[in-house]
Order: C-alpha cells, then structure tokens, then sequence
C-alpha cells in the first residue's frame, strides 16, 4: 500500500468500496440458554405478583392480562400462546427467555431489561419497553407498531422482519441494533444514537428524527425513501427533470 492507504496503481480521488461485509466488532446475539427441565405454570399458582421469581417455567396458553407487578423476573422461561395485553411490569427482567405467538399488546414495562431472550410471531402493537435495557436479543416476525422504546438501550439486538411501523426510539440507543427486512415507516428516531446501527432492505419513508442517524449503515437499496425524508428534514425541495431546468 502506499502512505496515503491506497493500494498501488489506484488513481487518486477514486472512491473505494470496502470489500469487507458486516462489522468485524458486530457479534450476533447469543441465543438464550435452555433449562434442563420445562414446568407447567398455571395461573392459580404462577400469577403475577411483585418481586416474584419465576424459574424454568412454560407460559403456555394463559391468561395474565391487565395484571401490574413491581419487580418481576422470569428466568428461562417460555410463553406460547400467552395473553399478557394490557399489563404493567416495571422493573422487569427477562433472561433466557423464549417468547413464541404471545399477545404483548399495550404491555408496559419501564426500567425493564432482557438479556438472552428470542421473540417470534408477538403481538406488541402498543408496547411501551420506556428505558430499559435489551443485550442479546433477536425479535423476528412481530408486530410491534406503535410501540415505544423511549431511552432504551441496544446491545446486540436483531430485529427481522418485523412491523415497526410509527415505532418511537426517541432518546434510545440503537448502536447495538440492526433492523433486517423491516417496516419502519414513519418512526421516530429523533435524540436517538444510532452510530453502528444498521439498516437492511426496511422501508424508511416518512421517519422522524432523520438527523440523529449520523454513523448509521443504510443499505442502498432503501436509499430512495431515506432520501426524500432527509431532504425534507433539511428544506430540500426536489424538482423532476422539466421544473429543473425551467421547463
């Protein structure tokens, strides 16, 4: 290489297109660690209460909506089929958790963390996860519209395939996150630390905060709708072809 980084015989001023793909510091989510052995939770016996614990349990086809609890932990735990809609756990942890086709919906959960969790197939229209904390998290297939994640922080978190859809991530920070095959349509992302976050094949027409995704990878294909955003962010008015040249 030459003093300058090129490699030899590249003209100056070329642009230079890394070879590498991904992050060499990016690390996928671990996957949560399965229990030995999986108990049955009944509602008579497993309801939610503060400062409950809950160890190696299946959450399978209950119903624990409307619920509020101070200070919850489930740990390697399952839910199926659940209805946990409409309840408050504050100070909730989550760890080594699965949740599969479980109905979240208008869930709130402030000061709450998971670590080593997978969600596929939730219902989380509504949810609000307000400054929290998310290590090791992969969310696959949800809806997740109209959610909330005000002043929460990324570590290590997919998410893939997923509505997000007017998804708030104001404050948040998203340099642990990426977003695969996503609808973000107008989500906000304003204050939000996004250096490192990463973008592939999602719709990002219409988002807020355009302005805060300084050190964000968008893949070029979603360009188009970015674009349009950012220029309207920054007074940008955009002209066909004929009004440009004064046609």
């Amino acid at each position: 290489m030459t003093a300058g980084g090129r490699r030899a015989g590249q003209r100056a001023g070329t642009p230079v297109r890394s070879s590498r793909r991904g992050d060499p510091r990016w690390r996928a989510p671990e996957s949560p660690r399965p229990p030995s052995s999986l108990e049955l939770a009944t509602v008579e016996e497993h309801d939610l209460g503060d400062e409950a614990t809950f160890q190696r349990l299946g959450f399978f086809d209950l119903d624990l909506s409307g619920r509020s609890a101070d200070g919850v932990e489930f740990q390697q735990c399952r839910f199926r089929g659940a209805d946990l809609s409409g309840t408050r756990l504050d100070g909730a942890t989550l760890t080594d958790c699965l949740v599969e086709s479980t109905n979240l919906a208008n869930l709130r959960a402030e000061r709450s963390s998971m670590l080593r969790a997978r969600l596929s197939t939730v219902r989380m229209t509504g949810v609000q996860w307000v400054n929290g904390v998310l290590r090791d998290v992969t969310v696959s297939q949800c809806r997740l519209d109209l959610s909330s994640f005000r002043f929460t922080d990324f570590h290590r978190v997919v998410f893939e395939g997923c509505n997000l859809a007017r998804a708030d991530f104001q404050n948040a920070d998203l340099s642990g996150a990426r977003f695969r095959d996503c609808d973000l349509t107008g989500a906000q992302f304003s204050q939000a630390t996004m250096a490192g976050t990463r973008f592939a094949n999602c719709d990002l027409a219409g988002i807020g905060g355009v302005t805060s995704m300084a050190g964000a990878v968008v893949a070029d294909q979603d360009l188009v709708a970015l674009s349009h955003t950012l220029a309207g962010a920054l007074g940008i008015r955009i002209e066909g072809r004929d009004e440009a040249d004064g046609g």
